[in-house]
């Protein structure tokens, strides 16, 4: 199996377009990495590839990575596995437009709010949408095999009712049948939960959340894990050193960012990575 990380960057990218900050400034004087809004691309066959969420920078995230380029006007791209419906990871969506053929797996409660979306994708080429927890999981052309887990997330925000649901928000667990490697992609968490841990505990490597960094064990926006901590996703992650472990989606105010800053070191200390975008992995 190979993992492209696309984008790294939580919403907006960094950096962010409206942000004067210190670490934005930085980044626009090139004195730190630039980063695209989270999104991963995985294959079985160096092939088949299919995408991991579809950020609004996607245009700009293929064009980087020559493994996507289409050969004889026809794209590798096989379709799109969306954690959730939030616009920085269903806006690319557009770009996808005109294909014929894709494949799009999203749980319910997704695939409804993307109704109108699906309306207007389907008048320039018809695409296949289905639910990414039905029972049993899906295998993917590539021989890739996926179940789908709810981990505890919210609506988003432009939804006009934001009815209580555990399925706004998933993680996918990836197996490729040929080498039985497995990889587990978590972009955004409402909580840490003992269903995490067991599926870490099967795989390879994981990429997960890393939206925030708070010392004091409690992310500032209350919903998802900050980074170190006691009850932090940190300190989970080292239940599990047998895994290649990842942070992504890091937001424009995460140290995180800036390579040599004490958080970079303290992650690093523990055996997680941050990874720029366009790394690529293998399982």
């Amino acid at each position: 199996m190979r993992v492209v990380l696309l984008g790294t960057a939580a919403g907006g990218g960094f950096p962010r377009w409206n942000c004067a900050c210190a670490r934005c400034a930085a980044a626009r004087d090139g004195k730190l990495p630039t980063r695209t809004p989270e999104c991963a691309a995985v294959t079985g066959n160096s092939r088949d590839w299919w995408l991991l969420n579809a950020s609004p920078d996607l245009r700009a995230q293929l064009t980087a990575a020559p493994v996507l380029w289409p050969r004889a006007r026809r794209t590798p791209v096989r379709g799109v596995l969306l954690t959730d419906a939030e616009p920085d990871h269903v806006a690319g969506l557009a770009v996808l437009r005109g294909t014929p053929g894709l494949k799009a797996y999203a749980a319910p409660p997704v695939l409804t709010t993307l109704t109108p979306a699906r309306v207007a994708l389907h008048r320039h080429a018809p695409w296949e949408w289905a639910d990414s927890l039905a029972e049993g999981g899906f295998v993917l052309a590539g021989g890739l095999v996926v179940t789908a887990h709810p981990v505890a997330g919210e609506a988003p925000a432009y939804v006009p009712v934001r009815a209580s649901d555990d399925r706004w928000v998933t993680a996918y667990r990836i197996e490729d049948l040929a080498t039985g490697g497995v990889l587990v992609y978590a972009p955004r968490l409402g909580a840490w939960t003992p269903m995490l841990d067991d599926l870490i505990e099967t795989a390879d490597c994981v990429v997960l959340d890393g939206t925030h960094f708070a010392t004091d064990g409690a992310a500032p926006d209350g919903r998802r894990p900050p980074a170190p901590g006691s009850a932090g996703s940190l300190a989970a992650l080292a239940r599990h050193p047998h895994a290649r472990r990842i942070y992504t989606h890091l937001a424009d105010t995460n140290p995180l960012l800036d390579p040599a800053s004490t958080a970079c070191a303290r992650v690093a200390e523990t055996g997680v990575e941050v990874l720029p975008d366009g790394a690529e992995l293998v399982l």
